[in-house]
C-alpha cells in the first residue's frame, strides 16, 4: 500500500491530500479548508469528506491530529473543541469513510515525514522535531523509533505553559518582532535541549520558511534546522501513520 490520503486536522486549517509514502510526494493538489469552529466532531468530519470527495478518494487515510492519541482515542484538546475528549477517531473515521483509518498526534505525523524524507534524514539516535502554529506540537525519535504523543507544548514555562509564549499565533497576535520572539524561542529550546539532548532540533510549522528571520537568535550549540517537508510533512507523515 504506497497511495494513502493524509489528512493534517489544526488548530486553524485542516489540510490533505493523496500521498505516494515511498517516497513522500503528494501525488494530488493539496487542498485546505479553514477549521470550523468550534471544530466539534461533526464539523471536522464534513470537511474530511468533502475533502475525499474533491480529491475522489475511497481508500485508506492517515490522520494527523492536535491531541495526545491513545489507541485512536483523543485524550485532550487544547486547540480544537473539548467534544474531541474521549472520542475513539478510527472508528468514528473508519465508519464514515468506510475505509481503514489511523490516527496519530499531528506533530508525530509531521516527524515521521521528516526523518524518513527531510531534514532529519539518516540522523541517528535523539531527534526531537518541533511544530510552531496554532500551539506548540512536538516529536520525539530515539534511534529513528518514534516515543509517542509527548506534546512538549503543554510543558509548564513562566506563567503558563510553552505554546503561550512561542506558538505561531502568539506572535502573530501579539505582533512580536523576530528578535522578540526568537529569543524566547531560543530559551524554549535550551529548556527542551536540557531535557532530551538531541542530536538536532527539527523547526515544522509555516513559521520554519522564515527560519533566516530569526535563525541568528538561536544558540548554534543547539543544532537547530529549518524542515524541509514545511507544510507538506503533516499530510505526508500521517500518510505514513497507516503503515505504523
Amino acid at each position: 500500500m504506497s497511495k494513502v490520503l493524509g489528512l493534517d486536522i489544526g488548530g486553524t486549517g485542516i489540510k490533505g491530500a493523496v500521498v505516494d509514502t515511498l517516497n513522500g510526494e503528494l501525488v494530488t493538489e493539496r487542498i485546505r479548508y479553514k477549521t470550523p469552529s468550534p471544530a466539534s466532531p461533526n464539523q471536522v468530519l464534513e470537511v474530511c469528506k468533502q475533502i475525499c470527495l474533491d480529491l475522489e478518494w475511497s481508500g485508506p487515510i492517515g490522520i494527523g491530529f492536535p491531541s495526545t492519541i491513545i489507541n485512536g482515542v483523543c485524550m485532550i484538546a487544547t486547540n480544537i473543541s473539548s467534544e474531541w475528549i474521549g472520542v475513539n477517531m478510527t472508528e468514528l473515521f473508519s465508519s464514515a469513510m468506510n475505509c481503514e483509518v489511523a490516527v496519530i498526534n499531528d506533530a508525530d505525523a509531521a516527524g515521521l515525514a521528516e526523518l524518513k524524507f527531510g531534514a532529519a534524514k539518516d540522523i541517528s539516535e535523539v531527534v526531537l522535531v518541533i511544530t510552531l502554529g496554532t500551539g506548540v506540537g512536538s516529536g520525539v525519535f530515539v534511534n529513528g523509533k518514534l516515543f509517542p504523543n509527548t506534546e512538549l507544548g503543554l510543558l509548564k514555562y513562566k506563567e503558563g505553559i510553552v505554546e503561550d509564549y512561542v506558538s505561531n499565533r502568539i506572535r502573530e497576535a501579539n505582533e512580536l518582532s523576530w528578535k522578540q520572539w526568537g529569543k524566547e524561542l531560543n530559551k524554549v529550546l535550551k529548556y527542551y535541549n536540557k531535557i532530551f539532548s538531541p542530536n538536532i532540533i527539527v523547526l515544522g510549522g509555516g513559521v520554519s520558511k522564515k527560519f533566516d528571520e530569526y535563525k541568528k537568535y538561536i544558540d548554534e550549540s543547539l543544532n537547530v534546522v529549518p524542515a524541509q517537508m514545511r507544510n507538506v510533512a503533516g499530510v505526508v507523515g500521517a500518510a505514513m501513520a497507516i503503515q505504523k
